[in-house]
């Protein structure tokens, strides 16, 4: 049981270091959570800031993922690293350094789906092309994206139980953050990405 504690700390602790709040302030000075959709995440802080800085953004979502993976494993192996990496998404999005206001988890999601298996990231990743090819729209993306990891991990690794749970917890957290999303795609108000030039 500590173990399984200690795992969900730390990589709740880990995802908390919000990296779309951190390069935006560090390198523009200013606060993408009060800017564009006012959301601290990848697209974001491209929307606002230009691909360059979405891109760092993104890589750093991944590597601090990736991180909690590494810690849960080593404190208690495949359960120990659900825990983290489950946690991890959690202080992304509810981050305890940033005011509880992050971001809506599809890039550490992404990053999750990679952890529990290539080909279930391989298929997240298509989906949200596919969609987003189609739309234009980054909601509708995320939304196709989170839909299909469940179901690419039940079709790719069967009925393993911790990870299945991983890939549909991290689905409902997706869907969750996108609640008002989804209130602007009934009303036809939902807008299209469209990168940021990259200046302040």
């Amino acid at each position: 049981m500590v173990r399984i504690v200690v795992s969900a700390v730390i990589g709740y602790l880990l995802g908390s270091i919000n990296l779309a709040i951190i390069v935006s302030k560090a390198f523009m000075r200013q606060d993408v959570r009060e800017m564009g959709s006012h959301n601290a995440g990848a697209t974001n802080v491209a929307r606002v800031f230009g691909m360059k800085m979405g891109v760092v953004t993104l890589i750093g979502d991944f590597l601090k993922t990736l991180a909690a993976m590494y810690a849960g494993r080593a404190l208690y192996g495949d359960v120990g690293e659900v825990i983290a990496v489950g946690a991890c998404l959690v202080g992304h999005c509810w981050p305890l350094y940033f005011g509880f206001k992050g971001g809506k988890g599809v890039a550490t999601g992404a990053c999750v789906m990679l952890i529990i298996d290539w080909r279930v990231f391989v298929a997240v990743v298509v989906a949200f092309a596919v969609a987003f090819a189609l739309t234009r729209i980054v909601s509708i993306s995320s939304l196709a994206s989170a839909t299909t990891a469940p179901i690419a991990v039940l079709v790719f690794d069967g009925i393993d139980m911790p990870f299945v749970l991983l890939a549909f917890f991290a689905a409902v957290i997706v869907w969750f953050n996108h609640r008002e999303n989804i209130k602007r795609l009934k009303n036809g108000t939902e807008t299209k990405f469209k990168p940021g030039s990259g200046k302040k």
